[in-house]
């Protein structure tokens, strides 16, 4: 595996193929964002001549790499500070909810902890949620249906996520009610 400052790549031999597989700097929940596959150095003209076959492709070990690159100490580094900011983010929803109830504030802070959370690839977001704010799973649904339908969060269909809407990032850029000076 090589680090730089942009990301981590991890190199496998396929044959007479080298293949790269990069990920960004970042949380690592996915597949690489770029594959190059280029002759080895040492490789026979012959067994490169007629290009990449599909079994080169059938053989990339993407598992293994993404294994490879998720154990990375940048990357593990990240996804610690990541996780912090999202237990924040949720906290700082149910304290909202503790002193306003379900205000468009507190929408818009649980639609944007449960945005960051669903790209982050958290595999179940509204339980994570529901521990941060104090409160029942069932609960913390109604009231992502409620940040949808009010317009602070769109649908994805059939999975979790969406995208906050700009009357959340308006509300989210006001400042907080007095007593949080």
């Amino acid at each position: 595996m090589e680090a730089d400052d942009g990301g981590f790549e991890i190199t496998q031999q396929q044959g007479a193929w080298v293949v790269r597989m990069w990920w960004p700097v970042g949380p690592v929940n996915g597949g690489p964002q770029r594959v190059t596959i280029e002759p080895a150095e040492d490789a026979p003209a012959r067994e490169t001549a007629r290009g990449i076959s599909t079994t080169v492709l059938r053989r990339l070990d993407v598992a293994a790499a993404l294994n490879l690159a998720k154990q990375a100490p940048a990357a593990q580094r990240t996804l610690d500070e990541v996780a912090a900011k999202l237990n924040e983010m949720g906290e700082a929803a149910g304290l909202a909810l503790e002193g306003e109830g379900v205000s468009e504030r507190y929408l818009a802070l649980l639609a944007a902890t449960y945005t960051a959370m669903a790209d982050m690839g958290v595999p179940a977001p509204v339980p994570w949620l529901s521990r941060l704010i104090g409160r029942r799973p069932e609960t913390v649904k109604d009231h992502l249906k409620r940040a949808r339908r009010d317009g602070f969060l769109t649908t994805v269909a059939g999975k979790a996520g969406g995208e906050l809407t700009d009357k959340a990032r308006t509300v989210l850029e006001e400042p907080a009610e007095a007593g949080s000076e």
